[in-house]
């Protein structure tokens, strides 16, 4: 459902017209222009796993696979120009693509379907290429059935084995290949139109049957991450009537035209059918030469043409086969030897191809099928060379004797080589393979840090740094990192620690300063107090003395753990007087509470019973009845008020009156009978009201933990009889329950059950904590590092604001950092902080707030910092604070810590544990497998001297009951006002069992039932009992609880028999045979309304829109607003916004017509308005009686409704805000001023909040927000709409969370996060989760989903190493830094995903150093140097920031910037800058050149970037060669080095089968095998199969090929070939150009609709690049600075050290003023451009372009958001 409107803003509307009898390519031109263009921009690139499938299961189309493996240009396989069948080497490709899923916890079926055959043979192409694909395809599948992977084949997506599949298993996405770019151009592009059409057309039926799509080809394997483009599913039976009927006619005809093409290279061969190639269909004999007579006999049939030498070419390949098991892996790795021209021909030709096809066809015949085609021709041509050898001595006598007995078995004439040898004589043979060339050694390093922990590392050290460049800016300037990233003229520090003072500002500044801080304050006070309901009065803030003024020492921190122990309590004569006094004060406030409460009772005689419970449920928030005796008999007069109803009403004895009132009685008498001053006339009433509601047996249990005050009281009112006198019988027999006690407790009371989990009374916390909590109290009293991973609302909230108590009390310097991965939490944790700690410190304040954005007081003079991972991964890196801030860090606080497996900013928050000084607290609620995790972590910590402690609690507080809004059923009425509204009975309960229908074999482990589930489960089971094969009986409440220590349910009793019956539903799901009584199961507790609807059906886009009215007010009649509404794209929750005002708007003015009480009011109105001048002549009588003493004779006039009326105001009627105690009127009216006038909030918006519906997400105007928050907590939004912003901990309780519409961001972790906001402790006993406009199936996937393993980042990137050593070095090796890196060095894996062991992890350190002085970034010492900055602060965007470097370097954008064109200049520093940073990819089916030209004649955009320029281009390229020489070095060290611990490389990377040969042989040839091998040491001996030595051309080829156990990680090495890939490879996917394009054009409109960037990702990505240009700036101003300040004090009259003399005077000129925009960024006015000296004009004029290309870009930007 396109809810955000982006399909329709579609550029591209013109199709090709398509002939009556169209060809494959006429069709295929049709198909992409018609749809698939718009599908490829629809696409978006996310990671499949942790942003989409999670942990649900996914195909990967297994002819999609195996072409991933074939295509491999590495691969000799399938060449047409060499008989090479290296099928060891595509072994080894298959299991190591099969290996990154299954690392990343993938959950893969792979699926064949017949038809996909033909893109992965190549069918059409050269019978050497078709035949040997046909049999490597066969070989892989067989090979892959060895693996544990559940494997399917099927003959077309309407197979209905595939149907089926499909329903039961519910794969989320099939993932395969589109067949690639078209290139109508390309003379052999016919041969390829019929296979790509088919794959187009399999991609449209696979969409239209509701399975999204995936591209395997381009996917990218990125730490944890696999990031592809993903194209989401438009379910529709009859999707194939939208496209001409003509297609479908073309695409049969290239399905046939490739089948007769098959045909021809099979020469009348059967196809071999996948399934008889499965191990159940397999025949291979006891003999393992008993297949090859059949193939040799196949192969001299009539069908394959004779040739020269046949015989001699059999004989040689049998001889191949049999002694290929005696050859080890190193004596297969060889590169191809020569054969004779003409029979090489012959070869390829003829012979192979036949070859081929015929082991294909007795494939399931042999035993363990194995080929080697450089080592068949490597026999093939040493028998040439010497033909007077003797077979038996060239095989081996044991191979001999085999295969002379098989020619012979088939009557085969004697060979003759001798013959063959004249005839095709051997080209001469070459040398030996070299011995592998010494590498070069490494430039010298020294630091006292890293000396001993680099020590084992053993280099050869040269002087030559290899090369004649002269690099520009190369000043040789140490670093100083002390100034703000994006703005030079900042600096970090403060002045007290030796930072710039502040500049001065003018009265005018400091009034507006003023101002501005008076409103935040205002603000976050209304904020705190929405948080803590503390309304209208102050905060009770908790005041915290300081350690100086108490006279604690301040300088450590008491790290014993508080030991509780029970001690005799011995008064003090103070202690007496303390409590004499207190008595006196009771006895008084019990005097003036008797009083209040017969005032009180006298108010509520004059009500009705129904008002009166009314006016209790009111008082009951008094804080009078908080305690004390009133506190018990306000209560037990609610009690008596619910009696009395329930006597009074005419339905008295029905069944479902009496549920409800003794429900509530029973809650009632709980909330009694747990106050601390029961008396024993209470307690005696609170049992006669159990005993006559049939509840006696409950008593004991109740009284368990009541202690009884000795005083009794009399009851200030008269209490109802409710117990014969003489007998103790009930009064009234309607009233006890006739059921079975635990039945009725488990059908109506299970959300009022007691929650608690063994709590016990704890004096550190003001309440009675868990089991768990207590654990968690005693971690962080020990000083110890823990985990903790519970759901919400189990409460986990008090462990960071008891960690921060701890923190304030102990020390006046200590820090605690808490780390919040989103603003709005960091805005809201600061707010609490505040409402809850108050501490008086000279200079410094209690707390502060630090995020990209915006600080709030001194992030580092203060003692809780509230903060974003980002910034305080910046602070632990940044060398000033190493000093002086960093060491006082106590505690380190990362809420929501599962934010680190996201692909975006993941590898900050590992940064943060990797170099926390102190010990941390992480808090989640989501991680899947979290022990996984805990591991490494635990690791880590104790790698820094912290003992660290895993909690995990697996129970919510509160359940959560999940629906469903019936859309298919239409309402009954249109929509005339909520007071008019009846409910429409489509919110459909949707019973957890119920959802198992959707195919599921097991259950996720937080699958849970509530108590009424339990109960309806086990009746559902009683009535299909003679089904199920085993009994069920056990199960009863009755003889389940039989045996119970209580009566009356707890919560843990019943997670006891929930647990039962899961196990139940285990077996059931299990077991095969229990299939059909599990539907029947399934179907039975689904809502009969449910039953019948199709699992896929999505209801339309108006059907949505129209129907969010009675949704909201379906949910307002059942008493369930709040509501939270989510949906995960901005634009679609503002058009949510916008269509429930467009309809309140609407049925309000339609209302106001017709209304006569409208009417009437608005009369009265106008009367009471006319009356205005009367009424101020009487206040002015009134005023002057005042003054003249005469108050009695004067009237007064009182407010009237007409006072506050204002028509112009909302409707009640239609309007769904609340009434709030908190904001007044005036004041709600006053901020929606404030945002009309101080922000960019659109009008609607505002419109809205006045009707109770909020907007929420990270687009809208953060003070917008915050008032949002605000009004929904307290009551007066009843509605919010809202993206993801609101899932991660924001405080906003709320009874139901709605999913509004499907989104690919809906995944498991976001659906828990996002519904966990309903059912909050301490608000509700029961949250409400409802499926709005969402299939079925969708709605079943979200719940029964598991939760995925948390995904890992590699933290240790080049950039990281290069920001340890300017810690190092800026910090004067602190020791707090020191200790951080050692600590790293020490680690046994560096990151929890990461095979990277610690001795890798130091080779990897060393060769990264050398790379980094070889870049010119690192001196000798480990000083960070010359362009250091932009390579740290754009550490994000590793690669692009030392790609940026090294063009600077080499003087690239010195010629960029020299153009005299200004113009011209910024945008090719914009277009290369595009290159660098912010890439997105354009889909390549979408970037086809006709396209293009299509969009750009409708559009300003150019859509796809320009390439780099040449000399840029060979730069980087060079650039690229310098780091594969460094890493390819450090791999060879590393294995030469750690040989003996690596051992051989001869095992498959999944299966770990090993390849050792099975015999030994000393014959002749293998002699010649082992002299001509490949030598490899860093690449897998099963890609040297393939003849590739130890040569790279690319990081990627040396990442992905190396040996085992050697890890190399690609996006750990900063390579240049992303950069490049155009010019390397013209099938490389082509890159956007929205940035260059809005940096010419500004406009948003044309970036959606032909750059194809979503609304949701547009300011974001923006936002980034604004930043990126910034921090480019600051750093170059910097450096200049710098560079000209060190010339001055070496008092130079020269030049700056490292530039030419001819540099002054290179005619590079400045701009003139024109150029620049007058308007520049806060911090940087136009003296920013005033020119240091002795900076070269070049130098300058760098700077000065790249000053106004960022001044442009931003002016842009902030215009789009004005």
């Amino acid at each position: 459902m396109d809810l955000d409107g982006f399909d329709g803003e579609a550029q591209l509307q013109v199709s090709s017209p398509l002939p009556p009898a169209p060809t494959s390519s006429d069709a295929l031109k049709y198909i992409d222009e018609e749809w698939y263009f718009e599908t490829n921009r629809r696409g978006r690139w996310m990671d499949l796993i942790g942003d989409y499938a999670g942990s649900e299961p996914f195909v990967i189309d297994g002819d999609a696979l195996f072409q991933q493996v074939l295509n491999d240009s590495l691969l000799a396989l399938g060449r047409h120009d060499e008989p090479s069948f290296q099928i060891l080497h595509a072994f080894w490709s298959l299991e190591r693509v099969l290996k990154e899923f299954q690392s990343r916890d993938a959950n893969i079926d792979v699926v064949f379907w017949q038809y996909n055959r033909h893109p992965t043979c190549r069918t059409g192409s050269s019978d050497i290429v078709v035949s040997s694909r046909m049999l490597a395809r066969a070989m892989l599948f067989r090979h892959l059935n060895a693996l544990d992977i559940t494997i399917h084949c099927f003959d077309s997506l309407s197979d209905p084995r595939w149907i089926d599949y499909m329903s039961n298993t519910k794969p989320m996405f099939v993932m395969t290949a589109d067949g690639g770019v078209v290139r109508y151009d390309d003379p052999d592009f016919a041969v390829d139109a019929d296979r790509i059409l088919l794959q187009r057309v399999f991609i449209y039926d696979l969409l239209s049957q509701g399975c999204s799509v995936s591209l395997l080809p381009g996917a990218e394997y990125r730490d944890s991450k696999i990031m592809s483009f993903i194209y989401e599913h438009r379910h529709d039976p009859d999707a194939r009537s939208h496209l001409r009927p003509e297609l479908w006619a073309a695409s049969d005809a290239a399905l046939g035209s490739l089948g007769a093409s098959e045909s021809l290279v099979r020469r009348g061969v059967l196809i071999v059918s996948l399934m008889t190639l499965t191990p159940q269909h397999l025949q291979p004999s006891p003999d393992q030469d008993a297949w090859i007579p059949e193939f040799i006999r196949a192969m001299l049939s009539d069908r394959y043409v004779a040739h020269a030498a046949r015989h001699e070419m059999l004989w040689i390949f049998t001889a191949h086969i049999l002694i290929l098991p005696a050859l080890s892996l190193p004596e297969r790795a060889r590169q191809l030897d020569k054969l004779h021209p003409d029979l090489l021909n012959i070869l390829l030709t003829s012979f192979l191809p036949s070859v081929f096809v015929s082991l294909e066809y007795v494939l399931p015949r042999i035993g363990k099928p194995d080929l080697d085609g450089r080592v068949y021709i490597a026999l093939f041509a040493f028998l040439l060379r010497q033909p007077e050898v003797s077979p038996a001595e060239v095989l081996g006598a044991e191979a001999h004797v085999r295969m002379q007995a098989i020619w012979s078995s088939c009557g085969l004439p004697h060979v003759d080589f001798a013959s063959i040898s004249r005839s095709f004589p051997n080209p001469p043979v070459g040398a030996e393979n070299p011995a592998p060339a010494r590498p070069r050694g490494l430039l010298p390093f020294s630091h006292p840090c890293f000396d001993d922990e680099l020590a084992p590392v053993h280099v050869d050290l040269t002087e030559d740094s290899s090369t004649s460049l002269v690099p520009r800016m190369h000043f040789n300037t140490a670093f100083n990192d002390v100034y703000h990233w994006h703005n030079d003229r900042r600096s970090i520090l403060p002045p007290h620690l030796g930072g710039d003072d502040p500049p001065p500002m003018d009265e005018r500044q400091r009034f507006k300063k003023l101002r501005s801080d008076q409103r935040f304050m205002a603000s976050l006070e209304r904020q705190a107090q929405t948080l803590t309901g503390a309304f209208g009065i102050p905060l009770e803030q908790q005041v915290i003395l300081s350690t100086r003024s108490t006279g604690r020492s301040s300088s450590k921190t008491d790290s014993k753990p508080r030991v509780i122990t029970a001690k005799a309590e011995r008064l003090t004569s103070a202690d007496k007087i303390r409590q004499a006094n207190a008595a006196k004060k009771q006895s008084k406030e019990d005097d003036s509470n008797q009083t209040w409460w017969q005032d009180q009772l006298k108010i509520f005689s004059q009500e009705s019973v129904s008002g009166q419970l009314v006016l209790v449920d009111n008082l009951l928030r008094n804080k009078r009845t908080r305690d004390g005796w009133l506190a018990v008999e306000i209560r037990l007069y609610r009690l008596h008020l619910q009696f009395v109803q329930w006597v009074g009403r005419p339905d008295q004895a029905e069944p479902v009156v009496r549920d409800e009132t003794i429900t509530r009685i029973l809650c009632t008498v709980k909330d009694t009978y747990r106050q601390p001053h029961l008396f024993p006339a209470a307690v005696s009433l609170l049992d006669s009201a159990l005993t006559a509601v049939g509840l006696s047996t409950v008593v004991t249990d109740l009284k368990a933990s009541v202690t009884v005050v000795d005083s009794d009281r009399t009851l200030s009112f008269k209490f109802v009889k409710l117990l014969k006198s003489k007998t103790g019988s009930p009064v009234h027999k309607f009233m006890p329950i006739n059921e079975e006690l635990f039945t009725w407790q488990l059908r109506l009371f299970g959300e009022y059950m007691d929650r608690s989990m063994d709590s016990e009374a704890d004096p550190r916390v003001p309440f009675w904590p868990d089991a768990w909590q207590r654990k968690v109290l005693d971690c962080l009293d020990a000083n110890e590092s823990v985990l903790v991973v519970a759901p919400t609302s189990a409460g986990k909230t008090f462990i960071s604001y008891y960690a921060m108590e701890q923190v304030l009390k102990t020390s006046d310097d200590g820090i605690l950092v808490y780390v919040a991965p989103t603003k709005a939490l960091v805005n809201q944790i600061a707010a609490e902080v505040y409402a809850r700690f108050k501490k008086e410190l000279t200079g410094k304040s209690c707390w502060a707030i630090h995020t990209r954005d915006y600080r709030v007081h001194d992030p580092q003079n203060c003692q809780i910092l509230v903060t974003v991972p980002e910034m305080l991964a910046t602070m632990l890196l940044s060398p000033p604070l190493a000093r002086t801030w960093t060491p006082r860090i106590r505690r380190i606080i990362l809420d929501e810590i599962h934010t680190i497996g996201q692909q975006e900013g993941g590898a900050v928050w590992e940064q943060i544990l990797l170099l926390s000084p102190c010990p941390i607290i992480g808090l989640s609620a989501t991680i899947g497998h979290p022990e996984r995790f805990n591991s490494w972590l635990q690791s880590v910590q104790e790698a820094h001297g912290f003992k660290h402690s895993f909690i995990y609690h697996p129970h919510r507080y509160s359940h959560l009951r999940k629906f469903m809004y019936a859309l298919h059923v239409k309402p009954p009425s249109p929509f005339t006002g909520l007071p008019a509204h009846s409910d429409t009975q489509r919110i459909k309960l949707l019973h957890p069992v119920a959802l198992l229908s959707f195919g599921t074999r097991e259950l996720p482990p937080d699958f849970s039932l509530e108590a009424s589930d339990c109960l309806s489960l086990f009746a559902t089971l009683q009535h299909f009992r003679a089904e199920i094969p085993f009994d069920t009986d056990e199960l009863h409440p009755a003889k389940f609880f039989a045996s119970s220590s209580v009566k009356l349910l707890r919560q843990k009793d019943v997670l006891e028999y929930e647990a039962a019956l899961k196990v139940v539903l285990a077996r059931l799901l299990e077991s095969a045979e229990c299939g059909p009584v599990l539907a029947r199961i399934t179907s039975h507790l689904t809502d009969p309304s449910l039953r019948q609807l199709d699992a896929q059906f999505i209801p339309p886009m108006p059907s949505f829109r129209s129907n969010l009215i009675y949704f909201l007010a379906d949910l307002r009649s059942k008493g369930d607003l709040p509501a939270m509404l989510f949906h995960f794209d901005r634009k679609a929750c503002e058009m949510m916004g916008q269509t429930l005002l467009d309809d309140l708007e609407k049925a309000e003015s339609k209302w106001r017509s017709k209304s006569s009480d409208w009417k009437r009011k608005i009369e009265r109105w106008e009367v009471w308005k006319s009356q205005a001048k009367v009424r101020e002549r009487q206040k002015e009588k009134d005023t002057r009686r005042k003054k003249d003493g005469d108050e009695e004779q004067g009237g007064t006039t009182s407010a009237t409704w007409e006072s506050s009326f204002d028509p112009s105001d909302p409707s009640p009627e239609f309007s769904f805000a609340g009434i709030s105690t908190a904001y007044s009127k005036d004041e709600i009216e006053y901020e929606l001023a404030s945002l009309a006038r101080w922000t960019s909030v659109p009008e609607w918006a505002c419109k809205a909040l006045q009707r109770g519906i909020g907007i929420h997400h990270s687009g809208m105007n953060k003070r917008y927000r915050t008032l949002v928050e605000s009004l929904y907590r307290v009551g007066f939004l009843k509605v919010m709409i809202a993206t993801g912003t609101l899932a991660l901990g924001i405080n906003a309780p709320t009874k139901t969370s709605a999913f509004c519409g499907d989104s690919l961001y809906l995944t498991a972790l976001m659906f828990r996060q996002c519904a966990g906001r309903a059912g909050r402790r301490g608000f509700d006993l029961l949250g409400k989760v409802v499926f709005y406009g969402l299939s079925m199936s969708r709605c079943q996937r979200l719940v029964l989903s598991r939760l995925p393993s948390l995904g890992g980042n590699w933290p240790l990137t080049t950039t990281m190493v290069l920001r340890l050593f300017n810690l190092l070095q800026g910090s004067d090796s602190a020791p707090i830094a020191v200790n951080a890196i050692r600590s790293i060095l020490q680690l046994p894996h560096i990151s929890f995903t990461s095979d990277f062991g610690k001795q890798q992890i130091l080779h990897f350190m060393r060769f990264a150093i050398d790379y980094l002085r070889r870049a010119g970034l690192l001196d000798e010492g480990g000083n960070p140097i010359n362009l250091f900055g932009i390579a740290s602060h754009l550490y994000y965007t590793e690669p692009g920031n030392l790609a940026l470097v090294t063009l600077f370097r080499h003087g690239i954008l010195h010629k960029v910037c020299g153009q005299k064109d200004s113009i011209k200049a910024q945008r090719d520093f914009i277009s290369l800058m595009s290159h660098l940073f912010g890439r997105r990819y354009v889909p390549k089916s979408y970037a086809t050149d006709e396209n293009l030209r299509q969009l750009i004649k409708k559009s300003p955009s150019m859509v796809v970037l320009p390439p780099l320029s040449r000399d840029a281009e060979a730069v980087l390229m060079q650039h690229d060669g310098d780091i594969l020489r460094v890493f390819t070095e450090y791999a060879l060290a590393y294995t030469t080095q750690r040989s003996d611990d690596l051992g051989p490389d001869t095992v498959l990377p999944l299966s770990g089968r090993s390849h050792d040969a099975l015999t030994s042989s000393e014959t002749s040839f293998h002699t010649h095998l082992r002299r001509t091998a490949t030598n490899v040491r860093v690449r897998s001996l099963f890609a040297a199969n393939s003849g590739l030595g130890d040569t790279f051309r690319t990081v990627d080829e040396l990442s992905t090929t190396a040996r085992q156990g050697l890890y190399l990680n690609p996006y750990a090495i900063p390579s240049m070939s992303g950069f490049t890939s155009s010019a390397t490879n013209k099938d490389s996917t082509a890159l956007n150009a929205y940035l260059l394009d809005f940096f010419i054009h500004g406009q948003p409109a044309a970036l959606r609709k032909a750059n194809g960037i979503r609304d949701n990702d547009m300011w974001y990505l923006l936002e980034d690049f604004t930043l990126t240009l910034k921090a480019v700036r600051a750093n170059i101003s910097r450096l200049l600075k710098t560079a000209s300040d060190s010339h001055a004090k070496r008092g130079l009259d020269g030049d700056l050290e490292g530039l030419d003399e001819d540099d002054v005077d290179s005619g590079y000129g400045t701009y003139a003023s024109g150029d620049v925009d007058d308007e520049t960024q806060k911090g940087a006015d136009l003296q920013s451009l005033q020119r240091p000296p002795a900076v070269s004009d070049e130098d300058w004029r760098v700077f000065e372009v790249i000053y106004a290309a960022t001044q442009e870009f931003e002016t842009k930007f902030k215009a789009m958001w004005a």
